[in-house]
């Protein structure tokens, strides 16, 4: 598994996309989440597989490793997706 940032996530929540990204597009790049539930946070994946999700949450002091479930994904942003021509 690929170490976790050396660095904070950005300091603002990015605006929510429509549509919805997916979270393979995000490996490895800041990414924030909400999920289904309501809830938001900064993370950075490494991990995304059968369902499974892990990589680093910020906590809002340092990374930490965690792991969840995809299917609680409402959508997710991260850096510059590109398009397909």
């Amino acid at each position: 598994m690929r170490q976790q940032p050396q660095s904070p996530p950005p300091p603002f929540v990015p605006q929510k996309p429509y549509p919805p990204h997916y979270l393979v597009d995000c490996l490895y790049n800041y990414t924030y989440v909400w999920l289904i539930n309501g809830e938001g946070f900064w993370f950075y994946p490494t991990y995304l597989q059968y369902g499974e999700v892990a990589g680093y949450r910020w906590n809002g002091a340092f990374w930490t490793f965690y792991g969840f479930d995809e299917r609680t994904i409402e959508t997710v942003a991260c850096g510059p997706i590109p398009e397909l021509y």
